[in-house]
């Protein structure tokens, strides 16, 4: 496949790593020299402008990407066009109004669930796609043809292809996407004026929930204004909420059951998300390990757990403040958790006391 990306930030970049690696052409484009010259030399692509590619991918900012869309159409009149960009209903009715009606046929929008906190070519990852979600968004009068072009491309990064309408996308990443960036940047503004000392007791809760607050804050005012009535909706949701538990916080009748019920309906909705590969959610068992900051330890830990036969099917890391130490949280599937503690103790590693109490349960 030939292929030509129009953007070579994080997601364009890291699309042309991954089609290269694949075997496919592609030639890359944007209005930064630098930017391209980056790409290039990282290995996603030539810099070129290719007289007839198959799919042309246009991975500019939302703000921008219907205008590039409709240049991309009329510049290479037999390719299949499609975006990256996160918002896909306001890029889908600007496009409409802009481009004839038989280039519409050759444009289908998408969305790949994947990214990063950083942006730029630098950050850009071959593997940024491998076992994601990759939103493609046709209708019944998308030309078989044409919608296997972009269902081509999303398969050959290793992405999993899911079609759905374009309303009902911009509705459900406003929930799992766009408004978890407010609130996580909104906490973290919550630190900026906060004494060293007290953020100095910072564990991985707050480190989870903050991640993504490191976000470019120019290219996601262009994502929550181009999806704001949807956004807008989650955060009244949220903020009422809020408000729930601001008033249940005056302790007053019925606070306890009021805050209670707010923790117990956050458990159900975490329960929703999908597990490992997106498969249904499962429970596991968390074996947690004492780590020194050494180089090697971890390295250590899981050659062990896996000389144990254990398979590891999610992991964290929280670090000790001021400490060498730190600890690591293994979820393993609940059959493996005892002959693992026994394993690992047997090894020398030093497990909690909470969870030496499991070794010989039944």
């Amino acid at each position: 496949m030939k292929v030509h990306i129009i953007g070579t930030g994080l997601l364009g970049t890291s699309l042309g790593l991954a089609l290269t690696n694949a075997g496919h052409r592609v030639t890359l484009e944007d209005l930064s020299p630098t930017a391209v010259n980056l790409a290039a030399d990282m290995g996603a692509g030539t810099r070129e402008n290719p007289a007839d590619p198959d799919v042309v991918v246009v991975a500019a900012p939302p703000d921008v990407c219907a205008d590039i869309i409709v240049k991309a159409l009329r510049t290479w009149p037999e390719a299949t066009v499609t975006d990256v960009a996160s918002v896909k209903g306001a890029i889908l009715t600007k496009v409409r109004e802009q481009a004839r009606e038989r280039e519409l046929d050759r444009y289908i929008g998408s969305h790949p669930m994947a990214g990063r906190e950083k942006s730029g070519a630098i950050a850009a990852r071959g593997d940024l796609f491998s076992a994601s979600p990759w939103v493609v968004c046709s209708d019944e009068d998308t030309p078989k043809e044409r919608l296997g072009h972009i269902t081509d491309l999303a398969e050959a990064v290793g992405a999993a292809v899911i079609h759905l309408d374009p309303d009902f996308h911009d509705s459900s990443v406003a929930r799992v996407s766009h408004a978890p960036q407010v609130v996580a940047s909104l906490l973290a503004a919550q630190l900026r004026d906060m004494p060293a000392d007290g953020i100095a007791l910072a564990g991985q809760g707050l480190r989870d929930t903050t991640r993504i607050a490191e976000s470019d804050p120019g290219l996601w005012t262009q994502i929550l204004s181009g999806n704001a009535a949807e956004i807008r909706t989650v955060l009244e949701g949220l903020r009422d909420d809020l408000d729930a538990v601001i008033s249940a916080l005056d302790l007053g009748p019925g606070a306890y059951a009021a805050l209670a019920g707010a923790l117990a309906a956050g458990n159900e909705g975490r329960d929703r998300i999908p597990g490992k590969h997106g498969s249904a959610p499962t429970r596991y068992s968390v074996v947690t390990v004492v780590v020194d900051d050494t180089p090697g330890a971890l390295a250590r830990l899981f050659a062990d757990i896996g000389e144990l036969g254990v398979n590891i099917e999610d992991m964290r890391m929280d670090h000790a403040t001021g400490v060498k130490l730190g600890s690591v949280d293994v979820s393993v599937l609940p059959a493996s958790e005892i002959d693992l503690i026994s394993g690992l103790r047997k090894r020398g590693w030093r497990l909690p006391e909470a969870a030496l109490e499991h070794e010989g349960t039944p």
